[in-house]
C-alpha cells in the first residue's frame, strides 16, 4: 500500500482508521497532498473530492447528520480553511461530528510573507469542541529550516540519542491530542479542528509505515439522573394542571413510542412538534404558528403553561418564543445531555440526560392523572384550524402557499426531507406532513448557505429517496454544490422562484420601493435552467396548479439522472395570501 512519506500523515490517517472513521471529504490542495495521497490509497475510506470549500465542508455535514458518525473534511493552508467557517457554526449549533483536517506551512514558514498563509491556530476556537495544533519536528518547533542546526545540540556529545528521544515525545503529544479530538467528535457530538503543520516535499510515499500510533478511548457516560431533582419534577407534575411539551430540532427514532403514548393520553398535557421535531402523534399539535397566530390575550392565558418541557434543537416558530417570552411558565425544564438554551428567560432546570433516558424513568413514577380540561380545549381549536386551513387552500389562487400545499401531499412516503431556511422551512410548518418521512434543516445556525451542499450529502450517506426543497436565493446562493459527481439519481431538488427573497415582504418595511426591491428583497429574474445543463441535471419548469401537479406525476420517477423542479411563483402577492391565511384561520 502506498503511504505518505511524512510520519505526521501517517499519524493522522492511521488514528482515523483505528478510530473507524470511514468518509472523508477533500477539497483539492497541495498542503495538503500528504494526507490526500494517504487516505485516497486505503480502501477503507470513502473520499470525496469537492473543489469549492464551503461546499464541501457541508455536503461532510450531510453525510454526518445521516450517519452519525464523525466525518473529515481536509483543506490546504490559507483562507481554504476560512470558507469552512460556515459548515463548522452549523455543526456547533446542531451537535454534528465534523472533523476539521486544516494542512498548514511549518512555524518557520509562518509570518515571513510567504502566500496563501494566515494564523490557522485555533481559528474555530469559539465554534468547535477542542482544536488541536500538532507539531511536526523539533527544527519546526524551533522555528528553524532543515539546513539550521538545533542549538540545544551543539554541546550534546550523543546528539542522536536525545534527537531520537525529544522526536518521540512529539510523536506521542500528537497521538495525545489525536486521539482526544477525536474521541471529543464521537462522544460529545460536534465539530472539532485539527491544524497540521507540513514542510517540502509533500508528495514522498513510502509503502511501509513508519509509526504505529495506537489509539486510546475514553469513559463517556452519562451521569444518572439526579434523585432529587427528579423528586422535584415530579411534585411539580403533580399539582400542575396545564403542562406544555416543546420539541425541537430532534433526529428520528430518539423517543420511544410507548412514551409518546403516554404523554398522547395524559389530558393535562399538550406536546407541540415542528417539522424539524420527526415526532408524531394523532394527539400532538403539530403546525404550532396555525395554532399560535391568531390567539387574543384570553386565548394566551390559557395556552400559558405551569409547566414547559423542552426537547431537542433550535425552535423555528417565532410565535411560540413570542408567546411564552410574554406569557412565561412557572416551571422551565430542558432535557438534554450537553445544554440548554435559556431561549424564554425563565429555565429553571437543565436535566442532563437523553430524553428518552429522562422520560424512561419520570413517566412510570406519575401515578397519579391531574384533572384537566388543557388537552380537550385546546384539541377542538386544532381541528377548527385544521378545517379553515382546508378552506383557505381551496380558495386562493397560485402563490407559494399553493404551491407547497401541493408539493408536500406528491412527496413519497419514507422519503427524507431536505429543507432550505427562511420561508421554505416556515411555509412547511403550516401544514401536516406524512409522519414516514425524516425531515432535516440546518437551524443551528439557520442560514440560507450551505443547504443544498447539505441535502446531497444527505443523500450519498442514505439509499432512501432524498427530496430538497429550497427557496429561489438559497438555491443560488449555494449553486456550486451541484459541481459534484456523487449526486444520487433518484435526489430530487425543488426550487420555488418567487423571484426574490420574498420573505423580507412579510417582515416590517416599505416593500415596493425601489430601495427595498433592491437591497432588500434583491429582485432578479435568474433561473436554474443553465445550471441543470451545466450540471447535467434533467430540468422541469411550473408556472401554475395545473402544470405543477403535471409535472409532479413522472418528478420521482426513476431516470438516469437528478432532477430539479423549479415551480415560478407570483412575488408580489405571496406575501399578502400568507398573512390573510393567519386572519382568515381566526
Amino acid at each position: 500500500m502506498i503511504h505518505p512519506k511524512i510520519p505526521l500523515a501517517q499519524t493522522v490517517i492511521q488514528l482515523c482508521k483505528l478510530k473507524n472513521i470511514k468518509h472523508i471529504v477533500i477539497s483539492p490542495g497541495s498542503r495538503n497532498a500528504p494526507l490526500t495521497i494517504g487516505f485516497t490509497n486505503d480502501a477503507f475510506f470513502n473520499c470525496y473530492s469537492i473543489v469549492d470549500e464551503r461546499c464541501a465542508a457541508f455536503f461532510a455535514l450531510g453525510i454526518a447528520q445521516q450517519t452519525g458518525e464523525p466525518t473529515v473534511v481536509i483543506c490546504t493552508s490559507g483562507s481554504a480553511l476560512l470558507n469552512y467557517y460556515p459548515a463548522v457554526a452549523e455543526a456547533f449549533y446542531s451537535d454534528i461530528p465534523l472533523v476539521v483536517l486544516s494542512a498548514d506551512r511549518p512555524k518557520h514558514l509562518i509570518g515571513i510573507g510567504d502566500g496563501q498563509t494566515i494564523n490557522q491556530k485555533a481559528v474555530y476556537e469559539n465554534h468547535v469542541l477542542y482544536s488541536a495544533n500538532l507539531k511536526l519536528d523539533l527544527k519546526d518547533e524551533n522555528r528553524l529550516s532543515d539546513k539550521e542546526e538545533l542549538p540545544i545540540f551543539k554541546s550534546l556529545e550523543n546528539k542522536l540519542e536525545r534527537l531520537l528521544g525529544l522526536q518521540q515525545d512529539i510523536q506521542s503529544y500528537n497521538e495525545m491530542e489525536l486521539n482526544k479530538v477525536l474521541n471529543l467528535t464521537r462522544f460529545k457530538k460536534g465539530p472539532v479542528h485539527v491544524n497540521i503543520p507540513f514542510d517540502e516535499p509533500l508528495y514522498e510515499t513510502v509503502t511501509e509505515l513508519n509509526v504505529h500510533p495506537k489509539a486510546s478511548d475514553i469513559d463517556f457516560t452519562l451521569p444518572k439522573i439526579d434523585q432529587t431533582e427528579l423528586k422535584d419534577c415530579i411534585d411539580e407534575w403533580f399539582v400542575a394542571t396545564k403542562k406544555m411539551i416543546l420539541v425541537g430540532v430532534l433526529p428520528p427514532n430518539q423517543i420511544e413510542q410507548q412514551w409518546l403514548e403516554e404523554l398522547a393520553d395524559d389530558d393535562s398535557v399538550i406536546v407541540f412538534t415542528e417539522t424539524t421535531s420527526n415526532l408524531h402523534h394523532t394527539n400532538f399539535f403539530p403546525s404550532i404558528d396555525k395554532i399560535i397566530a391568531p390567539l387574543e390575550e384570553e386565548d394566551f392565558k390559557a395556552l400559558q403553561p405551569d409547566i414547559l418541557i423542552t426537547i431537542g434543537g433550535l425552535i423555528v416558530s417565532k410565535k411560540i418564543k413570542s408567546f411564552l417570552r410574554h406569557y412565561k411558565p412557572k416551571h422551565h425544564w430542558h432535557i438534554d445531555e450537553k445544554s440548554a438554551n435559556d431561549t424564554f428567560f425563565c429555565l429553571n432546570k437543565h436535566i442532563v440526560a437523553k430524553p428518552n433516558a429522562f422520560l424512561a424513568e419520570f413517566l412510570p413514577k406519575i401515578t397519579h392523572v391531574t384533572k384537566s380540561n388543557y388537552f380537550d380545549s385546546w384539541t377542538l381549536v386544532k381541528k377548527q384550524r385544521r378545517k379553515k386551513h382546508l378552506d383557505y387552500v381551496k380558495q386562493i389562487p397560485f402563490s407559494d402557499f399553493k404551491a407547497f400545499s401541493v408539493l408536500l401531499k406528491s412527496i413519497p412516503s419514507r422519503t427524507i426531507l431536505q429543507l432550505g431556511n427562511s420561508s421554505t422551512v416556515r411555509y412547511t410548518q403550516l401544514f401536516n406532513l406524512n409522519s414516514s418521512f425524516e425531515v432535516f434543516c440546518n437551524r443551528g445556525t439557520s442560514g440560507i448557505d450551505g443547504s443544498t451542499s447539505t441535502a446531497i450529502g444527505c443523500a450519498v450517506a442514505n439509499t432512501k429517496q432524498t427530496t430538497f426543497i429550497t427557496g429561489d436565493l438559497s438555491f443560488f446562493y449555494d449553486s456550486n454544490a451541484l459541481w459534484n459527481t456523487y449526486i444520487p439519481k433518484n435526489f430530487r431538488i425543488i426550487v420555488i422562484n418567487n423571484q426574490g427573497g420574498g420573505i423580507f415582504r412579510i417582515l416590517p418595511g416599505h416593500k415596493n420601493t425601489e430601495n427595498f426591491d433592491y437591497f432588500f428583497e434583491t429582485k432578479h429574474n435568474l433561473t436554474a435552467k443553465h445550471l441543470c445543463d451545466m450540471f447535467h441535471i434533467d430540468y422541469i419548469t411550473a408556472h401554475n396548479e395545473e402544470e405543477l401537479e403535471d409535472s409532479l406525476e413522472s418528478f420521482y420517477n426513476t431516470s438516469k439522472q437528478p432532477k430539479l423542479l423549479e415551480v415560478f411563483t407570483p412575488r408580489t402577492e405571496n406575501d399578502e395570501i400568507l398573512l390573510n391565511y393567519f386572519k382568515f384561520i381566526k
